[in-house]
């Protein structure tokens, strides 16, 4: 494992500071804040030894027993737009939020963002939970060496394509993946549980908003071909001028790039047969949406949980949440639908004014449970 200092926030003003300036509630902080790039060494979704970068976050305080927060990002594309390498506050302020609350808080880049190699294997869970342990157990080697000791409570939360992580994550804890680490408790905010039955529906049916859907359904088919092998070549999926579609998620590439550089419909993204494939999906593809959706209805929760959303998300549908509540319930767990309200002050969009609230909302909560 190597490490880097990144940012100090010397006091809770300077928090305070921070936060407000992007837009974040700073109605938790407690104390100024210290980041640090850890990277460490993960496996990546063929078991293979890798390396990955994530970000830790801890409370500039004399306390020497610190519980933890897990907090997963949301869907980025280009390798430096991930915690540990960014500057943008919409991901480093969560960590920040529950660090300055008085948590060690991690942020893991994921596979293929940050510092790690190779490209980023967009929504596998397997990988995401893998990334995200570990980064755990680098944390509480790296603090050990400075005097302060983890409990074994992990408080998860993600937001997006992060809540699903936060789930894997919590699922693997559950079951005991670490000897140390167990689940503390489980706040995902605003996910895509569903994919197969909620998500990819809505977005073919046009109840999502139309260019996101073809940027993420673009991504989906790009990097599950990578890991599944879902077709031949691009053309097979992707129409004209799109069949080099997979170069802008690459890693090198700006979001904006995808966001630009794409269709305003899937309709003239995919080919009959790539609009046929997430409409009906069979052998590889069914496969790996099954596992990508198995994080509620695979596992039974024994600790809190809870999952929070933002009503009229235009990226991430809120049938996936109801889905993901259902599905607890059908194992006995009964899983509260915590509504948000709706908040556009980042981008304008309910789907990214969700993380906000979210994160808000999760160090209420997770303050609640010590």
């Amino acid at each position: 494992m190597s490490w880097k200092p990144l940012a100090t926030l010397a006091d809770r003003a300077d928090v305070d500071s921070f936060l407000r300036k992007e837009s974040f509630d700073a109605g938790t902080d407690r104390y100024g804040v210290s980041t640090y790039q850890l990277v460490y060494r993960t496996v990546d979704p063929a078991g293979t030894p890798t390396t990955a970068s994530g970000l830790l976050a801890v409370p500039r305080s004399d306390q020497r027993l610190l519980e933890t927060v897990s907090f997963a990002h949301g869907t980025e594309i280009f390798k430096g737009d991930a915690p540990s390498t960014s500057s943008d506050g919409f991901l480093t302020a969560p960590p920040v939020t529950f660090a300055s609350a008085g948590f060690a808080a991690v942020a893991p880049d994921y596979l293929g963002l940050g510092v790690g190699p190779g490209p980023h294997p967009w929504m596998d869970v397997p990988s995401e939970t893998t990334a995200s342990l570990d980064l755990l157990r680098a944390a509480r080697t790296f603090l050990a060496g400075r005097g302060i000791q983890l409990r074994r409570e992990v408080l998860a939360t993600g937001f997006s394509q992060g809540a699903s992580a936060a789930l894997g994550l919590g699922r693997a804890l559950t079951d005991g993946a670490d000897p140390w680490f167990r689940l503390g408790a489980l706040a995902p905010i605003s996910g895509a549980y569903d994919f197969q039955n909620s998500e990819i529906p809505a977005a073919l049916g046009g109840e999502l908003n139309p260019k996101f859907s073809t940027v993420y359904m673009a991504y989906l088919l790009v990097a599950f071909n990578r890991l599944h092998h879902l077709y031949d070549t691009p053309g097979e999926v992707f129409q004209p001028p799109y069949v080099n579609i997979a170069d802008l998620f690459d890693g090198t590439h700006p979001g904006l790039d995808a966001l630009n550089d794409t269709p305003d419909s899937l309709t003239r993204l995919l080919t009959p047969r790539g609009l046929a494939l997430l409409a009906h999906p069979t052998g590889a593809f069914a496969t790996a949406l099954a596992e990508l959706d198995s994080v509620c209805s695979d596992w039974t929760p024994t600790a809190p949980v809870r999952l929070e959303l933002s009503p009229g998300d235009e990226q991430a549908a809120n049938a996936n949440s109801t889905a993901c509540r259902d599905e607890f319930a059908a194992r006995g767990v009964q899983v509260p639908l915590v509504d948000m309200g709706v908040n556009r002050d980042y981008s304008g969009f309910v789907h990214e004014g969700s993380e906000l609230l979210g994160t808000a909302a999760t160090a209420r909560w997770f303050l609640t449970l010590r």
